[in-house]
């Protein structure tokens, strides 16, 4: 099984006082023994880094690239699906959806990828299924 996983859930897993830890890293633990496949795009490794590395310290930061990112297979955009996604934030008209949001939804679509791996209510309003 392939599952996307968001920017939200590599905080949760990684972050101990994140208010969804406990059910991330239930969800981590579960996904890794059934032997999933972890996808997700540069833009949600790069939010991640960038959060982790601001808000709780470089240490955390450290613990994605050596601790996760082994565990990823990273999807790189290109100019088109840039913008792609740039046209889908402009086209939502939503301030509270992101660019990365919004890359991320198209990167599950074309790579067919139905299912999240977020605590991202966006996921579930695009008519992905979601994990946990």
């Amino acid at each position: 099984m392939v599952i996307y996983i968001d920017t939200s859930a590599m905080l949760a897993v990684l972050y101990e006082e994140d208010t969804n830890h406990t059910q991330a890293i239930q969800a981590w633990l579960t996904l890794a023994q059934e032997g999933t496949e972890l996808v997700c795009n540069n833009y949600v490794f790069w939010e991640a880094f960038a959060l982790l590395q601001r808000r709780y310290g470089l240490e955390k930061a450290r613990a994605l690239q050596e601790c996760i990112a082994p565990l990823l297979e990273i999807d790189w955009l290109g100019a088109e699906q840039h913008a792609e996604a740039i046209n889908s934030v402009l086209t939502a008209n939503r301030r509270n959806l992101s660019l990365v949001d919004c890359a991320s939804f198209e990167t599950m679509r074309r790579l067919r990828i139905e299912t999240a791996f977020t605590f991202d209510e966006h996921f579930k309003e695009q008519g992905f299924t979601v994990v946990p």
